[in-house]
């Protein structure tokens, strides 16, 4: 792991700031963690910083001060934005109703070297990568960074499409922390979609750069992209991967989310309402990065099985990665959605193993209370677990309730843990909350049900693809089946489902 060297040409800044405001601020003496600058008119100045702000005078601003700010900076844009030539900092102005600056806010730009060390391996595969993280988090640092690393390191052709000269800087003259990448400059904001198709057209670029993606025509252009294999690098706001889910312009980015509406027969089979969420098309973005804090990380790895299984009602826990104080990069916790290239396929017909039904010698005991017996035996099946269901909650080793019946009566399930008997809630009497309770109740300590068959399925795609034989996968439940038509659809490959239950199986073909 490399130090990380910081640039930020905060002189020139403090050069465009008022003479009384620059001189406190050179007492203050903090310019490393500076995150802006803040001038109102009529109001006191003030430095904001990672955990305060601090008062720069007790004088209010005047319009003078803020005239002086803005004859020397760069013209305002159409998105009230300027920075100052070849640096980073970007000086962003508030208007009254008659278009006079009466605010700006003066936010620090730094180029980070060495930033981008904890997701290189990432980088390096070329797959699109799509950095989450609320405002001031380094979503752009760590782009401005990704950007030279590709260009100078990699040596690809790397175009930045720049809205606001931020990840840039401003000027004609690109920032040298970019390295060897170009950048185009956006006219108005509301063109960068155009230019995001110009720079594919025109400049045959390996790598396109794009900071805040944000509206709906933006993230079509994105897809177009990707779609005509370019690696896509880019930002957005958003905490995590659940909020970009629930955001109807930006959720197109990571496969988007229609309804589908089931026959009567498959919503009983499934045991779901008739219409649920399905994912509508492959993600844009092949990995989401969400930055949790300066250097600690969260990672999605396979964006498409991360957001399935969301739909289906389960959790996949990312990467979490950060950097020591040593600077080498420590995993949190190992990935857990890239299941078909980094771990070996079990043995076909391999039995799953439950630490829960090993600790007993026997199969798991099961008292249900408010819940669909139909609904559970199914999930027992789909994970491959047997239980037997009890009718007194005595004989149990483990009681499953729903939320409703738990808040009613109370008094009988705090008999229950007074005699050492787990009691297990789920929200509502879905299959989905089912399947995810019995994940909890048996302690699963190796490969599901469900992803032994989709291990299995990748398997045999890999086969497939390699030597143009068809190959037969082992009887699976109609539910599984389904996940294996889904993995063979997303290679080009037919698959057809063949021989009759309980041998029902998948034959997989070009």
């Amino acid at each position: 792991m490399r130090e990380q060297k910081i640039t930020d040409d905060l002189d020139l800044l403090f050069q465009a700031l008022p003479p009384q405001i620059t001189s406190r601020l050179r007492e203050i003496n903090r310019r490393d963690d500076l995150l802006e600058v803040v001038l109102d008119l009529g109001r006191e100045p003030e430095a904001r910083f990672p955990a305060e702000a601090i008062g720069l005078s007790s004088e209010p601003v005047t319009r003078e001060d803020i005239e002086y700010v803005v004859a020397r900076v760069g013209s305002f844009t159409d998105d009230n934005r300027a920075g100052i030539e070849r640096t980073l900092h970007r000086t962003s102005a508030m208007r009254n109703r008659q278009g006079r600056v009466v605010g700006l806010t003066c936010r620090i730009g730094r180029c980070v070297y060495g930033t981008v060390d904890i997701i290189r391996d990432v980088v390096e595969t070329g797959r699109s990568i799509l950095l989450l993280g609320r405002p001031g988090i380094g979503k752009t640092t760590k782009l401005r960074e990704v950007a030279r690393v590709l260009a100078d390191e990699f040596s690809k052709r790397v175009v930045i499409v720049d809205t606001s000269n931020e990840v840039a800087g401003d000027g004609d003259i690109p920032h040298p922390g970019i390295g060897r990448a170009r950048r185009m400059q956006v006219g108005r904001p509301e063109l960068q979609h155009a230019v995001m198709i110009e720079a594919v057209e025109n400049h045959m670029p390996e790598v396109i750069v794009i900071d805040e993606i944000g509206t709906e025509a933006e993230a079509l252009a994105s897809r177009t992209i990707a779609e005509r294999g370019v690696q896509l690098v880019g930002t957005a706001h958003g905490n995590n991967l659940d909020n970009l889910l629930m955001n109807p312009t930006l959720c197109d980015l990571v496969g988007g989310i229609h309804a589908v509406t089931l026959s009567d027969d498959e919503a009983r089979r499934r045991g779901t309402q008739k219409t649920v969420l399905e994912r509508k098309a492959p993600p844009t973005f092949d990995v989401v990065i969400e930055i949790m804090e300066i250097n600690r990380l969260a990672i999605h790895h396979d964006v498409a099985d991360v957001v399935d299984r969301y739909l289906r009602g389960l959790v996949t826990a990312p990467e979490i990665r950060q950097l020591t104080a040593e600077g080498e990069v420590e995993i949190i916790a190992p990935p857990q959605t890239d299941i078909y290239r980094d771990r070996p396929l079990p043995p076909l017909g391999a039995e799953e193993v439950s630490e829960r039904g090993a600790a007993y010698g026997r199969e798991l005991r099961i008292f249900l209370y408010g819940v669909s017996r139909n609904k559970l035996e199914r999930g027992l099946a789909d994970l491959g677990m047997r239980a037997q269901i009890v009718k007194q909650i005595e004989q149990a080793d483990a009681v499953i309730t729903v939320k409703a019946h738990h808040r009613r009566d109370t008094g009988k399930f705090q008999d229950a843990v007074a005699m050492g008997i787990p009691v297990h809630v789920v929200r509502s009497n879905t299959y989905h909350q089912l399947l995810g309770i019995l994940r909890e109740v048996f302690h699963l300590s190796r490969v599901s049900a469900e992803e032994r068959a989709l291990r299995e399925a990748q398997g045999a795609v890999e086969h497939v693809l390699q030597t143009s034989e068809p190959v037969e996968l082992t009887p699976q439940s109609a539910y599984l089946r389904r996940l294996q038509h889904q993995l063979a659809n997303q290679h080009q490959l037919s698959s057809q489902s063949v021989g009759m239950d309980p041998d029902r199986r998948l034959r997989i073909s070009k």
